[in-house]
């Protein structure tokens, strides 16, 4: 009987009946590919065929809807003891995170903490909005895995940005720990008030703060790099942090360019040193110059560079500043993180924990998950029994 009927349908509707069996198997295939988040699928497929459809800002607002909605991949969350550590005795099942920049206005916490980041880093958020620079000013550098943006610190405000910080603590039933990365308006009369203002406003609600001094696009901040500047603006962020009326401070790091010179890194560290009280310093943010082996023809776009061409001078920082320090302050380290290797390296240099943004553009949500199973299979082929083992190793072998 099957086989009358069958001999009944013309070529065509089979033809038309076998695609639409197709298109839909596809249409599963790639719904669970996607739902479930399937790193390869997601790094050779999905990512760039989103390149394709949306310039870099439109796909970066579109992400953060996404994570705020909860409409992203629900990631199964890598658990190892190797990997617990803690931040100032706030603990973390991993010491990866996600770098500031791309929720700038802490809409999206929850949604990018259920992808397997252990800690999430708002802003940079300054006292009050501003738009940041004209567009475009964010670059896809696809053959360099790279990005360059200049951004300009675009900012909703502190208000804007408390109100949601606040909103989520109240209903929140999330782990996870919270920073604010706090920037200066570009029309700012005074950088350090900036940055007390911002340390008085966010500190009964974050877990730690960072004064972001080397953004490369906001003209003048990296002057506060300098030795007496540095010293300054660290002074009035302390005491400002002191002062709070809440029972749990936050702990306070400094965020440092990739291009310090050799004295500016000796320096820094001279500032640093010996200020444990919750001090720390994040190692790095993007870099100005431009190496000879980037390809894309985006390359010569002005901005922050990001993603693996800033790996090696990131994690170079690293070594410096651990090393300056005695590896007496934490460092988070951040520049070209894609991998666990990466990961790896970065500690082993001196970083207690590790940060990554870009490499969310080239791999998606998958990547937290990624590296902190490859980090655990490293740090477990190698006999440590928890990251903390790791953290400066490069100059314990070299001693």
């Amino acid at each position: 009987m099957l086989g009358v009927r069958m001999a009944g349908v013309s070529n065509a509707a089979k033809v038309k009946q076998g695609i639409v069996v197709l298109g839909a198997g596809a249409a599963i295939c790639v719904g669970g590919l996607t739902i479930t988040g399937h790193p390869r699928f997601y790094k050779t497929v999905l990512m760039p065929l989103g390149f394709r459809v949306f310039d870099p800002e439109t796909a970066h607002r579109w992400s953060i809807k996404l994570a705020k909605w909860r409409l992203l991949p629900c990631m199964k969350q890598y658990t190892s003891a190797t990997l617990n550590c803690s931040i100032f005795g706030k603990p973390l099942s991993s010491p990866i995170g996600l770098a500031a920049g791309f929720d700038k206005d802490g809409e999206a916490v929850d949604g990018m903490l259920s992808l397997g980041f252990s800690f999430v880093e708002v802003g940079s958020v300054t006292p009050l909005p501003q738009p940041g620079n004209p567009k475009p000013r964010v670059f896809r550098l696809p053959e360099d895995k790279a990005i360059i943006n200049r951004y300009g610190f675009n900012s909703a405000g502190h208000d804007v940005v408390y109100a949601s910080l606040k909103a989520r603590q109240e209903n929140s039933k999330s782990a996870g720990v919270v920073g604010v990365n706090l920037g200066s308006n570009k029309t700012s009369e005074s950088r350090i008030n900036d940055f007390v203002k911002g340390v008085q406003k966010f500190g009964d609600i974050a877990d730690y703060l960072v004064v972001n001094v080397s953004s490369p696009n906001t003209p003048g901040l990296r002057t506060m790099q300098c030795r007496q500047l540095l010293h300054d603006l660290i002074n009035a962020v302390l005491e400002a942090r002191d002062n709070l009326a809440c029972k749990q401070k936050p702990a306070i790091f400094i965020k440092l360019s990739p291009d310090l010179s050799a004295d500016e890194r000796v320096d820094i560290a001279a500032v640093v040193s010996g200020r444990t009280d919750s001090l720390g310093l994040i190692v790095s943010n993007t870099t100005i110059t431009r190496p000879v082996t980037l390809t894309s023809s985006q390359k010569s776009e002005s901005g922050g560079l990001s993603g693996e061409p800033l790996r090696d001078l990131s994690t170079d920082t690293i070594r410096d500043m651990y090393r300056l320090t005695n590896g007496k302050l934490p460092i988070v380290g951040v520049g070209g993180v894609s991998s666990g290797a990466d990961a790896y390296e970065k500690i082993k240099a001196g970083a207690s924990f590790v940060q990554l943004y870009t490499a969310l553009v080239y791999h998606g949500p998958p990547v937290a998950v990624s590296v902190q199973r490859e980090l655990a299979e490293l740090l477990q082929r190698d006999g440590h029994q928890n990251v903390s083992e790791a953290v400066g190793l490069d100059h314990k072998l070299t001693t």
